[in-house]
Parts: C-alpha cells; structure tokens; sequence
C-alpha cells in the first residue's frame, strides 16, 4: 500500500526538521510527502528545499500567509497539499503535523495494521511529550481516539466521509463520520508519536471562546453544548468559565455562522454524543 502524507507547516524551521528526518528514517519506503508551506515568515522555506533537492518522494506547495485560527487554517492548507495529487495512486492518505517525531516502524505499522484489516478506516499512535527530560503520555484525550497530528485514513474511508472540515473539531467529526459509515477507528498503543511543542501556543483565541465555538462548530445542540460546556467549567472549578462559553456558543447561534456539516451530519453527531453520554452516566 502505498501512504501519500500531507504536512501542514507554518513557521515550523525548528520543529520540520525532527519530522522529515523521522520520515526518511522509516523502514517502509512507499510513500510520498507533500509539505504545505503555510505563508512561513522564517526559515521554513529553506529546510523543505534540502528535501525536495534531495529525495524525490519531498514535494512541497507554498500558500499565502492568512490568519492563524485553530482547525480551519490546517485543514485548508492540508487540502491545498492533497490537491497536488491525484489520490489514485495512494492507498493511505496522511494528515500529519510538522512538529511530530516518528519511531522507524511507524509507517511499517500502519500498513500492515490496513492490509490485514479491511474495516479499518483511520488509524494512529499515541502523543507522548517531553517533561523533565522524559517522554511521557500526552493525555488529553482517550486512548481509543486518533489524535490531529498523527492521522492515517484508509482512501477509501476518507473519501467515503467526503474528507476533512474545514472548521473546529474537525478531528473529532472525523471519527463520528467514518463511525456511521461502518469504518473503524483504530489506536495502536504500541506506536509512541513524540510531539515537540505543546498544542495551541500561537493560537489567538480566548479558552472560552475556543470552547464555545468548538461546540458550535462540531454541530452540538444546546442540550449537549450546554452539557459539555459545564464540563469544562468543572475541570477549571469556574462557574464564571461556564457562562462565558456558554455566550461565545449563543452568540454563534444567533450569527448563524455556517457549519461545514450537512444536517444529516449534525444528527449523527449529536446522537454519537448523546449515546456516549448515556452509556457514561447511565449505564446503557
């Protein structure tokens, strides 16, 4: 099978490097790599020119700088990327962060993980961070969740789903789609991503109206938003965190600013939700 792997990168001339290395170190061979240069003001450019010169599986497209906004800007530039190419001649379509590090067998994995398991339909590995001088299990999410920066789709799942949303929660609509259409997510534990920089250091937006517009954007009705939104007010120990999201995710209903899901999908999504949040406090 052969892993066509899409790079979004936007001033990443300290982080690329650890990436591209990790992927011309892997034992599996059959792949291409498409670097999106996402309007990089720094050395950026210059690092991805010493793989395209060097190895013909390194390509790269360069993109006008736009704002730097979580999910949407991402995901544009990794369709920009995938673009590039035809998927025809892949069999694994990557989205992959610039900042990651990946073990020799990642790839290796991976393909034998799909070959041997037609349902399969997105699989990745673990995030692990470095802290006081070891890597440690990220955890900011389940461990039965492929994480934003590490993700691996079988073609024909990806494009069953219509691919990636251009909008929050894009990583986590992903896998409610692909669910409903019969595929499976998979996390192989045994594969330790390391991630060099924390998530969301140059993000612009406020922590409540991250959360109030993710919830929005992920299509929750005001049962489920207002559900989640008190769950993080408890991780913070903040009633005042609740009400603020809660405006942030009103004041988007009200604007009625356009989902990137159909309503079909909105549905799907608040019943996954809403039976996750059954089985967790209920039960059933």
């Amino acid at each position: 099978m052969r892993f066509l792997i899409v790079i979004p990168a936007h001033n990443e001339e300290d982080n690329l490097p650890f990436t591209l290395d990790s992927l011309q170190q892997q034992r599996y061979k059959d792949f291409k790599v498409v670097v999106s240069n996402d309007g990089s003001t720094d050395r950026t450019s210059e690092i991805i020119k010493k793989y395209t010169d060097n190895d013909s599986r390194f390509e790269t497209v360069n993109l006008q700088k736009s704002a730097h906004q979580p999910g949407s800007k991402v995901v544009n530039a990794f369709k920009k990327g995938l673009e590039t190419q035809s998927p025809d001649a892949f069999d694994i379509i990557c989205k992959f962060d610039a900042d990651i590090i990946l073990s020799e067998n990642y790839l290796e994995t991976i393909e034998e993980t799909f070959r041997n398991n037609p349902k399969y339909g997105l699989i990745g590995g673990l995030l692990y961070v470095e802290k006081d001088g070891e890597w440690v299990y990220e955890g900011n999410s389940n461990k039965n969740h492929v994480r934003g920066p590490m993700k691996a789709y079988r073609k024909e799942c990806f494009q069953a789903m219509g691919g990636l949303r251009e909008t929050l929660g894009w990583d986590n609509i992903d896998s409610i789609l692909l669910e409903n259409l019969g595929w499976k997510e998979i996390v192989l534990p045994e594969l330790k991503v390391k991630l060099i920089k924390v998530k969301g250091a140059d993000y612009t937006v406020k922590e409540f109206d991250y959360y109030g517009r993710y919830f929005y954007f992920l299509g929750l009705n005001r049962f489920l938003a207002y559900i989640a939104s008190s769950k993080e007010a408890m991780k913070s120990k903040s009633i005042p965190f609740f009400f603020k999201i809660i405006k942030t995710y009103e004041d988007c209903r009200s604007k009625k600013l356009e989902l990137k899901i159909s309503k079909d999908e909105q549905r799907v999504i608040n019943s996954q939700r809403w039976k996750a949040l059954k089985k967790k406090w209920l039960g059933i």
